[in-house]
């Protein structure tokens, strides 16, 4: 199991913003010796999972998203969602997104942005849960209580009563939002998305994913609620069609 951590932790380094690592760097990086690191890149490697640049460094294999095309594949609403999310970014001229659950762990799995969107695309794929739009969906249709809070910034929910607040308000709704609660200036819309999951399951049976809208907060409050009828309108065609 630890070796499987090292490994893992290895190819989390890598990312958009960091897509190359020579041995020297990734050691460092990690704080590992330059062997371990060099014994792990070459295994990764070997297993398909990583290749060698003709540099001497290292870069995530193609085959990872052959992996990820057979995970997404397994989700039945997955290109149907995929499509919702490029309608969002356009209609709305924002970054659209949605992230599911993966145990406790809201993932970022799609993301769109407008080139009008008045935010860059953001780059996080793990999310806190808290202080998160869709982190407020996930969990309060899952029923899941979390463990720790992130005080991402001062308008964070830091507390087991605002949390149970928030939850109750959501369900209420039926959306949630997150304003400067995760980045200072920006505020996300989220909704939930229902599917099926399988192919005896019911009509909205099951909420498989939050989708939504990140801006700036001042566009956000200014548009709040024409951009929240517009968000809940095209989710809901999309529902209604799938």
């Amino acid at each position: 199991m630890l070796s499987l951590q090292k490994a893992a932790n290895i190819l989390g380094a890598f990312s958009a913003e960091q897509p190359e690592w020579g041995v020297r760097a990734l050691a460092a990086h990690l704080n590992v010796p330059r062997a371990t690191a060099h014994a792990y890149l070459a295994g990764l490697t070997e297993a398909g999972f990583l290749r060698r640049t003709p540099a001497g460094k290292y870069r995530l294999s193609w085959h990872l998203a052959e992996m990820g095309a057979q995970l997404t594949a397994a989700l039945p609403w997955f290109p149907e969602a995929r499509a919702l999310i490029t309608r969002l970014a356009l209609e709305v001229r924002s970054v659209a997104f949605l992230c599911i659950l993966e145990g406790e762990e809201v993932v970022a799995a799609i993301r769109e942005r407008h080139p009008d969107a008045d935010i860059d695309l953001p780059l996080d794929v793990y999310l806190p849960a808290t202080a998160t739009a869709s982190g407020k969906i996930l969990y309060a249709h899952a029923d899941l209580t979390p463990r720790a809070f992130s005080a991402c910034t001062p308008s964070s929910i830091t507390s087991m009563d605002e949390w149970r607040t928030e939850v109750a308000k959501v369900r209420r709704l039926g959306y949630a939002y997150s304003i400067e609660e995760w980045v200072p200036g920006q505020c996300t819309l989220g909704v939930p998305y229902h599917a099926l999951t399988h192919p005896d399951a019911l009509p909205g049976d099951s909420v498989v994913a939050a989708i939504g809208v990140q801006m700036s907060a001042q566009r956000y409050l200014r548009e709040e609620r024409h951009i929240r009828e517009r968000v809940l309108q095209i989710v809901r065609e999309a529902e209604h069609l799938a």
